[in-house]
């Protein structure tokens, strides 16, 4: 199958029965048309349909090395400069259409899978089946166009105690018991953010493992489709209320969801499995593949859009109200801009310094990718600070829809105005910039990006182990020790 219409996802997704918990309601199919999702999903299908669009396709696809049908740029391996750049551009297409707000498009995992069954060669290490595994698998979802999910973290549960160590072990999810075909999982994950209308989970394996035997259980790495027998999703409260794109141009576009993960018995065969019960493999999984690379680049270009996007937001808010000209203003201005331009150097740097890794693919240099995954939780945390900022008691006189249309049409479009736009031109340029900084949709924005890579100050404290200083460490010291 070549790369999938919007059409062709939702058939899919219409044939396909999650168990997915949702405000005291148990839903089992038709995800597709529950007023939870329904929107979001028709974003998604829209992606799907960029593929096929003469503007993207030459974009957004490549011929496969096996069907030789179209399939996602995003499964392309890098062997060359002009692929990453391909790649990039792929993703600036699919963040440009949700101006970043989506953080699980499929070009996120896609990217995981392609650097993972590079490497499948490590995989085999363990087990030469493993290796074969992840090569089939990624091959599976390029040439079906799926869209998968993921989790690894256990549940936020007792922070003083490790997860395996939560309820006597038997909260986080681990593996129960082998039969002659597979292993059978219980216990829950989180965090599945799009879980309830992608076709596949990855379980990854949380990188904090200890090695001991009693982490045997908790080390694993596998696929499995999105409506397995025991497998069941929760939900938090949606915040797409179904309310009209004017009043919530965001919410109800781009609202994912984000579900933990509960698994009861999931039994999940051997040949979906890409590692088990080795702490010290599962450790490396990212970093010994290079797959945290490849994410990285697809997530900075990803917020590199939304930077675009909240430039010019704050753009057209400060000319909509006169405020442009004040130096104040401007510096708030400056703020953004630095951080867009930041953000295109580090891919610019991270891509010019590319080299091959020893399995062959032309991987991004991390150095700069880890900057910016380091930076940009806290830079965006300032984007929402500076819109309500200029924005002020604007963003609290924002009537909806109806109101425009009703009674109180005549006095918005005379009391609302402003120096460049009509009254209801104002009101649904501030309804966009309240679903950016006030809105619940915003604040999960913003509490998304600061741990999208995990806990920040964890981060920072890897950052700085990772990061060699010796050669500054000499340099001061050669200056210290100077005659």
């Amino acid at each position: 199958m070549a790369a999938r219409t919007g059409k062709e996802y939702l058939e899919r997704l219409a044939a396909s029965r999650p168990t997915v918990h949702i405000q005291g309601e148990t839903v089992t199919g038709g995800i597709q048309d529950h007023p939870a999702f329904r929107n979001v999903v028709q974003t998604y299908a829209e992606l799907f349909d960029l593929q096929h669009s003469d503007e993207h396709k030459d974009t957004l696809t490549y011929t496969s090395p096996t069907s030789g049908e179209p399939v996602g740029t995003s499964f392309l391996t890098p062997k060359t400069p002009d692929d990453l750049v391909k790649r990039r551009n792929a993703f600036k297409v699919w963040a440009d259409h949700s101006n970043g707000m989506l953080g699980r498009t499929g070009d996120y995992m896609n990217s995981s899978l392609m650097a993972l069954a590079s490497a499948a060669d490590w995989f085999a290490q363990a087990n030469p089946a493993f290796g074969e595994n992840i090569r089939c698998y990624y091959e599976k979802a390029r040439e079906e166009d799926l869209l998968c999910t993921h989790t690894l973290i256990p549940p936020q549960v007792n922070r003083a105690v490790a997860g395996t160590q939560q309820a006597g072990g038997k909260l986080a999810a681990r593996i129960v018991r082998e039969d002659d075909n597979g292993v059978v999982i219980s216990g829950a994950r989180m965090l599945a953010t799009i879980a309830p209308f992608a076709d596949e989970m990855l379980v990854f394996p949380s990188t904090v493992l200890r090695g001991t035997p009693e982490d045997k259980p908790y080390s694993y790495a596998f696929a499995i489709p999105n409506d397995t027998p025991g497998l069941r999703y929760i939900a938090r409260e949606p915040l797409d209320y179904d309310r009209p794109r004017h009043d919530h141009p965001l919410a109800s576009r781009f609202e994912e969801s984000d579900c933990v993960v509960v698994f009861d018995d999931v039994h999940v065969p051997y040949e979906r499995c890409f590692a088990l019960g080795d702490a010290e493999l599962c450790n490396g999984f990212y970093s010994q593949t290079s797959s945290v690379v490849h994410m990285t680049h697809q997530v900075v270009t990803r917020t590199t859009a939304k930077t675009e996007y909240v430039l010019g937001l704050v753009s057209l808010l400060t000319e909509a109200i006169g405020i442009e000209q004040f130096q104040h203003v401007q510096d708030d201005i400056a703020e953004i801009i630095t951080t867009l331009e930041t953000l295109r150097a580090f891919l610019r740097a991270a891509e010019a310094d590319a080299e091959v890794n020893e399995y062959g693919v032309l991987t991004p240099a991390f150095a700069p990718l880890n900057a910016a995954r380091n930076l940009y939780p806290k830079l965006y945390q300032r984007f929402p600070q500076i819109l309500r900022k200029l924005g002020a008691s604007g963003l609290m006189a924002t009537p909806t829809e109806l109101d425009i249309q009703g009674p109180a049409a005549a006095d918005i479009e005379a009391y609302l105005q402003s120096a460049t736009l009509s009254g209801p031109e104002r009101v649904k340029l501030f309804r966009l910039v309240w679903d950016t900084c006030i809105s619940a949709f915003s604040s999960r924005q913003a509490l998304y990006e600061y741990y999208f890579f995990g806990d920040p100050v964890r981060m920072a404290g890897a950052y700085v182990k990772s990061y060699d200083r010796e050669p500054y460490k000499a340099r001061v010291q050669a200056f210290l020790d100077r005659a």
